[in-house]
């Protein structure tokens, strides 16, 4: 509440306030049944094959057709293999967490709504805010690099229609890119027709474009066959750069995955999502590594990798094989890559806007869904044509590490949003009935932490009877597991912070990474000792990440290492953007959120 022009300590305390399991999701069933069934709720049409399809759309970009070259002329040479395999490791790590919680909370909203649930709305504000961002950018520069390889496959920029060539205006630092903004109408259209719609789209063009990559694959065997693999008869051997140049190429290839979270933000149009979900990003990953892996195995083995042209290394590599025509095959594949990796990527957007309106985060009316076609369409519109204006106008690669920002965020909350999970889940509910002072209530105890665990009553007013000894054995657990996740956060970031930014002394450095590194360590043995919630365990209705706590914290780590490592130009970028959601979020969002004429009590765990 403000008094005067001053925030209160309750006003504080509702920045942590975390919105029940479910809750977006039961207030749209209320308004469906409203509405006579239809008019609030996605429609669920979506099941294995479908998910695979959008999973494999959005992340087989035309970046495979590029990043081929530069990472083995610039870092892992004829291992480019070992490279793409250690990312698609480190991609699963994150994919095991996303589909825990996406079998938890199978709701719209994909790590925003985890977020919400599991650490606070003002994070969650944070996250879905920067995921609009990520999406917006994302689908723009994927729509921009349409254009030139439509003309590479038609033999050039002047065989273009004169409608679709990109024009520079007296006045504009950029070419305009009318075929980018065309194009990202188009598929803001399909998305409108409904997602079964627009998922079999997705699926034919993504059938298309992994048909292409066999032929890569083939093809390129045949040849190698043929010509004994010169790429892999090299002075320096497999590994040129040593085990530090494949692990760097590994760093680089990882955005070479992203692309699976598109399959979590469908989580409410999935028939099945507790069996679906987790199927549906593995079978994603498993099918984008092996294709990754077998195009460089045969690309690196057709030419040398410091021989390799870092614009177009697999056409090229054809063409030194008298294969000139293999050029428009896979001039043709990268069109149909970016034109998958365009819908997967605008996809996602509505749905997260949705979810925050549905919140009272964003006005209301983004939350509306069609009632015939089921789908968010006002969203869609206006984050289609948010997109569109941007292709045309902006050079968007500039803005490319941006995108990063979003994503690692999202993933590094949803590692957290892991052990919360399991270790301290939320244990408030909505109260049946008004609540005593239901404003007031909520205010002076959202985002309640310790210190209500820590005192037999009721902290919502409520009678109640003494807790037994198994529940204050289990406060106190929850306790310890809360400093603990904490601990881990404080020293990932210092640890990271140090290896990162090597300016301070050397006995310095080392000291301050040697205390780090035993304040993340002795932080996860505690974890691990202290024992998981038993009441999540049992409330776990499909798919449960393995090795908690060690994997999301690892992954925790090896986020935060990339975040810090994206540069000061790409920071200032976005924290002009996220300043700018903090100010809509204190001036709307918090007064305007679902949760603040909602009272809450304290529920012990069974």
């Amino acid at each position: 509440m403000q008094q005067g022009n001053r925030l209160s300590w309750s006003d504080l305390q509702s920045l942590a306030r975390r919105k029940p399991a479910a809750s977006s999701t039961d207030r749209a069933a209320g308004e469906a049944a409203a509405d006579g069934g239809n008019g609030r709720r996605l429609a669920k049409a979506l099941s294995v094959p479908h998910l695979t399809a959008i999973g494999v759309g959005s992340t087989i970009g035309a970046g495979i057709y590029v990043l081929v070259g530069t990472v083995a002329r610039e870092h892992a040479g004829p291992a480019l293999t070992v490279s793409f395999l250690i990312a698609g490791i480190a991609a699963a790590l994150s994919a095991l967490c996303y589909a825990e919680l996406s079998c938890r909370f199978p709701s719209a909203g994909s790590a925003y709504h985890y977020s919400y649930i599991c650490i606070g709305e003002s994070v969650a504000w944070l996250i879905g805010w920067a995921l609009i961002l990520e999406y917006t950018i994302g689908g723009s520069t994927v729509a921009r690099g349409i254009s030139p390889n439509l003309a590479l496959f038609l033999g050039g920029q002047d065989k273009l229609p004169f409608f679709l060539a990109q024009v520079h205006i007296k006045g504009l630092d950029t070419a305009v890119d009318p075929c980018a903004a065309i194009l990202v109408l188009i598929v803001t259209a399909l998305l409108c027709l409904g997602i079964k719609e627009s998922s079999l789209v997705e699926g034919i063009i993504t059938i298309a474009n992994v048909a292409k990559m066999l032929f890569i694959i083939c093809a390129g065997g045949w040849l190698g066959f043929q010509n004994g693999w010169p790429g892999y008869n090299v002075p320096k051997g497999y590994f040129p750069n040593g085990a530090s140049g494949v692990f760097s190429g590994s760093a680089t290839l990882f955005f070479a995955y992203i692309g699976f979270d598109a399959v979590a933000s469908t989580a409410e149009e999935v028939k099945n999502p507790q069996r679906d979900l987790p199927l549906g990003m593995g079978l994603t990953l498993s099918l984008c590594c092996f294709l990754y892996m077998m195009v460089s195995v045969v690309i690196v083995g057709l030419v040398p990798y410091y021989a390799m042209d870092p614009d177009t290394p697999i056409s090229s590599a054809f063409a030194q094989h008298g294969m000139q025509w293999a050029v428009y095959a896979i001039s043709s594949g990268a069109v149909l890559a970016l034109i998958a990796s365009l819908i997967g990527a605008i996809l996602p957007q509505p749905r997260i806007v949705m979810a925050m309106a549905r919140d009272g985060l964003l006005p209301p009316i983004f939350s509306a869904v069609d009632q015939r076609t089921q789908v968010p369409t006002l969203s869609t519109i206006l984050t289609g044509i948010c997109a569109a204006i941007l292709a045309f106008f902006m050079d968007v690669s500039q803005l490319a590490g941006m995108v990063s920002v979003g994503t690692l965020l999202a993933f590094t909350m949803v590692a957290i949003s892991v052990l919360i999970v399991r270790y301290a889940p939320p244990d408030e509910m909505p109260m049946e009935g008004p609540g005593p002072g239901s404003l007031e209530s909520l205010a002076s105890h959202a985002g309640q932490s310790e210190r209500d665990e820590d005192i037999l009553g009721d902290p919502f007013g409520n009678v109640q009877e003494a807790p037994t000894a198994s529940e204050v054995a289990n406060m106190v657990r929850r306790q310890k597991a809360k400093r603990c996740i904490i601990l881990v956060c404080i020293g990932v970031i210092i640890f990271v912070s140090v290896v990162s930014f090597s300016s301070l002394p050397f006995y310095i450095q080392h000291t301050i990474c040697a205390f780090s590194g035993l304040l993340l360590l002795g932080s996860t043995i505690v974890l691990s000792c202290i024992g998981q919630d038993k009441n999540s365990l049992r409330k776990t209705k499909g798919f449960m990440c393995p090795f908690v706590p060690i994997l999301p914290v690892c992954f925790i780590l090896i986020n935060v290492y990339l975040l810090m490592n994206l540069g000061s130009h790409t920071w200032i970028r976005v924290s002009v953007w996220l300043v700018a959601g903090a100010l809509i979020y204190l001036f709307y969002g918090r007064s305007h959120s679902s949760l603040t004429s909602t009272a809450y009590e304290r529920v012990s765990p069974a």
